[in-house]
Formats: structure tokens, sequence, C-alpha cells
């Protein structure tokens, strides 16, 4: 999606922490075994940064953390992939506290290098995640070139801002009880994992809808509404990460039954389904049949 050049960001909770300063452009720290564990593990708020050799052990928290600068105008936000992060949190954080009573937003860690968290080490390595938690969302901008350079992926600017919006997902799911209520029952095609990645991926598809109607102070929008194009981007984003297409490329065989996300199908539709009938159709995650999921 397009920023307005003029929109203004007008304050932000976002922070920058991690080891090191960003690097513009470049990429690098993790090999193609790396990138195809984070393509297992993005969207999903688990961790697997133990098979990739992360502990975890990144130090305090806090250290190093700073308030996200020259971020300022819809113009950087176009032009950087930190300032389109820290733009989209306040769009969904706007869209979200007119449809959620007692709405508090998530906090939004942008990662340099990586850092320590509860719930693993935050990377380009780990990818995008949400810590329960914490209630904090954690991504490495430079994860998104790193799938472009080394899987061909595209990831652009709707792709990205996707994958924020899905992590938002789990913690609306945080937020109203989803994860107590579905706690984890195993893997399979009708589990609450998969249930749980769907319903994330069909609030993203909601906040895609409306995003264009979030305002800044001066009432203008943040966004331009989505063209079809990039709906495409997104879509085939969610098609990447499906279980089947993650299976087939690692193993060559499907086998729905340790499926933890959805299928490639699947995670469309329930995108798909967000964006035409709204946040409230997601309820329907947890309710149909697994037959119908």
């Amino acid at each position: 999606m397009t920023f307005n050049d003029d929109a203004q960001l007008g304050g932000t909770t976002a922070r920058r922490r991690g080891r090191g300063t960003m690097v513009a452009g470049g990429v690098g720290g993790v090999g193609v075994l790396g990138l195809v564990i984070v393509l297992i593990n993005v969207f999903t708020g688990g961790q697997l940064g133990g098979l990739l050799g992360l502990d975890g052990s990144g130090g305090d928290p806090q250290a190093g953390e700073t308030v996200v600068q020259d971020c300022e105008t819809g113009a950087d936000a176009n032009a950087r992939d930190d300032c389109r992060l820290v733009f989209g949190q306040k769009s969904i954080d706007a869209y979200w506290e007119q449809r959620v009573d007692g709405y508090r937003p998530a906090q939004l860690i942008i990662v340099d290098q990586q850092t320590s968290t509860q719930c693993g080490t935050a990377s380009n390595a780990t990818g995008p995640f949400y810590c329960p938690p914490e209630e904090t969302i954690y991504v490495d901008p430079t994860f998104f070139a790193l799938l472009g350079s080394q899987f061909d992926a595209t990831v652009g600017p709707l792709a990205q801002l996707y994958v924020l919006a899905h992590e938002y997902g789990h913690h609306l799911q945080q937020l109203t009880g989803v994860f107590d209520r579905y706690p984890s029952n195993g893997s399979g095609p009708a589990s609450n994992g998969v249930r749980t990645e769907l319903q994330a991926d069909c609030y993203a598809g909601a906040w895609v809808a409306g995003a264009a109607d979030q305002k800044d102070a001066n009432g203008v929008p943040y966004l331009k509404p989505p063209t079809a194009e990039q709906i495409r981007d997104a879509l085939a984003a969610a098609a990447t990460v499906g279980d089947d297409h993650i299976q087939q490329e690692t193993t060559g065989r499907i086998d729905p039954e340790r499926w933890t996300h959805g299928s490639s199908e699947q995670r469309q539709r329930w995108f798909t389904t967000g964006m035409n009938d709204g946040p409230a159709a997601c309820d329907a995650a947890f309710r149909v049949s697994g037959g119908d999921l």
C-alpha cells in the first residue's frame, strides 16, 4: 500500500532496539536453511530460535532502546521499510481502537540485528513475531530484503504491512482471550493452531479494507486505497507461507496432519474474507468444521 506523502505521524510509541545500528540496503547473517525456517515461523508468534542457534541470551532487553527517528511523513514511510512499519502501526491501532472495546496498542520494536525478548531472540533470522506476555511485536526490517534477495520472493509494501497486520491479529487474540479459550492442541488441518493463524490472516484483511479510512491529526488519510496489484502481492505472500507450499518446497510431500498454519489456499481465502466481510467474519475460524476451514 502507498502512504499519502503529506500524512503526518504525529508521535509514536514504536521503539528501536538491538545491537549495532541499522544498515541501509544490505542484509546478511542467515543462509538458505535459516530462511526455510523463517518461512515456517513467519506469521505465527511462535519461536524457532533454537533451531538457528539463537538462545535468547541477548542481554538486557532494554539496553540501547531508543525512539524511532526520522519517520515524520508518509513520504518517509514510502521510502523506508522501518518508517513503513511505524506508520502502519499508527493506522492499525487507529482501526482497532474504533472496533474493540478496551483496546490497548501493542508495543512495536524495530530490531537492529538482534535483541532478547521473553519469547526468545528477535532478529531477521527468526522473522517478525508477536510475544504475548510482553504484548509486543518485533520486526527486523532487513527480513523483507532478505527474503527478496535469497528466495526471490516479492515482499512489496502491502505484503510488508500484511505481515505487521497479521501480528496485530495475534495481539487482538491476546486481548480478547482467544489464546486462553483455544490453547494449542497439536497439529493438523483443523487444529487450534491453524484456526488461530487463519483468524489472524482474516483480521489483517479486515484492516487492509479499512486502512484508507484512518487519518492523521490533520484529517489526511495515512494510506491510499490498495491497488489490485498490491492485493495480489499480499495474497502471494500468504500463499508462500502456506503449510502445503512450505512442505512441498522443503520435503517434496504434503502432510496435512503436520499443519500448524493452514494451506496456501486457506490463508489467501481468510485474508480475502476479512477484506470483504470485515472483522466480525473472522470469528468463524473457530466455529466452522475442519472441512470448511
